[in-house]
């Protein structure tokens, strides 16, 4: 298992089946570098347009359609210091009664600290002087090539991965992707430093990153992404409305339980009928994302 370092000198806008940036042997790992969701560097430069430059694709050898990429999160690391949000709430996220309301659409940029720890608004509004939030960084968009040859714009998302934007996809976490075409081709980028649920005004702090990742390949199928922490696993669906996002999640963990822990239908609605927790990952891009997850002191393994 070797570690590649790769600087990229081209970014997509879509993830679908393309050149491949780097060819991996399975369980390598990647040190990547990434650009912000509007195409500025770590020197603050514009190299690319928006919306959500990706890094890659890469292929992993052996990874055939059917199979499962495990992607292992290893590190994100901001590569600047500074980072920048939208400051008004997504229409989606109010009322309609609220909308005449709505400030004006606007960039605010947030200085991130590493030594403190934190991020923090440069021109903060009456009443944020000391707002300073911990960093959280997580990926906001990454995936793997769909099959016939689809190109899925990185605004949006679907089964196989894509604009996401859940903050559990951070340091430590694993995430598992089904695989469409040969070698996985695998893409990564639009990195938040932090980001609250729903991504509901359009953005979290948006900065560019060297992002460290594993990828292995997994002899087996699975529909829609999933994903492991210390803690929990969880099934994410992506579609709209919400309700349709919140029923490819559902299915996709009772799939799982049925899988993995050997629990039938019954079994696994007693279940998670009183220990499911559901995530808002996204509701502002075209297609929103629920995470279903379930803490794993509740779970055996078969």
């Amino acid at each position: 298992m070797a570690t590649h370092r790769f600087r990229p000198t081209r970014y997509h806008n879509t993830i679908g089946t393309a050149e491949p940036c780097l060819r991996i042997a399975d369980g390598d790992t990647i040190i990547t570098d990434t650009i912000d969701a509007s195409g500025l560097d770590a020197h603050e430069v514009q190299v690319w347009e928006r919306p959500n430059p990706m890094t890659g694709p890469f292929f992993v050898e052996g990874a055939e359609p059917g199979d499962t990429l495990a992607v292992r999160i290893e590190r994100l690391t901001p590569s600047r210091a500074t980072g920048w949000t939208y400051s008004p709430l997504a229409f989606t996220v109010l009322d309609p009664s609220a909308i005449p309301d709505r400030p004006a659409n606007e960039r605010a940029v947030w200085d991130i600290d590493p030594a403190a720890g934190t991020v923090r608004l440069q021109n903060p509004p009456p009443g944020l002087e000391g707002f300073a939030p911990p960093i959280q960084p997580m990926i906001g968009c990454f995936g793997v090539a769909p099959a016939r040859g689809q190109a899925i714009s990185t605004a949006s998302s679907a089964q196989n991965g894509g604009n996401m934007d859940y903050r559990l996809f951070a340091p430590g976490t694993t995430v598992w992707l089904p695989v469409s075409v040969p070698g996985a081709l695998f893409y990564l980028g639009d990195g938040h430093a932090c980001q609250g649920d729903g991504e509901i005004v359009g953005t979290g702090i948006e900065t560019s990153f060297e992002m460290e990742v594993t990828l292995s390949v997994v002899k087996r199928t699975i529909i829609w992404p999933r994903g492991e922490t210390a803690d929990d696993i969880f099934a994410v669906g992506n579609a709209r409305p919400l309700d349709q996002a919140l029923q490819h999640a559902t299915t996709e963990m009772l799939r799982w339980l049925n899988e993995d822990y050997g629990l039938d239908a019954r079994a696994a609605s007693h279940l998670m009928g009183q220990v499911v927790r559901y995530d808002v990952g996204n509701v502002f891009n075209p297609a929103y994302t629920v995470a279903c997850r379930i803490a794993k002191r509740w779970l055996t393994r078969r």
